[in-house]
């Protein structure tokens, strides 16, 4: 049986419920990822194929990761937190963002990608396998 993770933004007005398991728990370090997060990496657990439910207006904004990634940030209108990320060139993926789970501990990141945009104060885990770029 597949588990089902919850989360929304902060203020309530987003819901959302996801069944499937993630397929990768990271930190990225990209430039697009620091300046979205506003710190030295941004999480995400990343699922593909699963299913999610979403009850609330999301709003949302397109930009293009260093790799050239066309991404779509799904953030909450009313109190400006980050919630989703999906592709439109690969709808099967959805990236939640860790803290808006409602149970944020479930998140081990396993590696870290885009390490050479990474920034000597933003300490990671050093025992994580570091990717320079998107691992293939």
């Amino acid at each position: 049986m597949q588990k089902t993770y919850s989360g929304g933004c902060a203020c309530g007005a987003i819901r959302y419920e996801i069944t499937g398991e993630p397929v990768a728990m990271l930190d990225c370090q990209c430039r697009q990822c620091q300046r979205d997060s506003g710190t030295g990496h941004q999480s995400h657990l990343q699922f593909v194929g699963a299913q999610m439910t979403s009850v609330g207006a999301v709003s949302n904004w397109q930009s293009i990761g260093d790799g050239g990634t066309v991404k779509r940030r799904g953030f909450c209108p009313a109190c400006g937190s980050p919630v989703y990320l999906t592709f439109p060139a690969m709808p099967e993926v959805l990236i939640v963002t860790p803290s808006s789970l409602d149970d944020p501990a479930i998140f081990s990141p396993t590696h870290v990608t885009w390490s050479s945009s990474g920034h000597a104060w933003d300490h990671l885990n050093p025992a994580l396998p570091q990717f320079d770029k998107m691992p293939i």
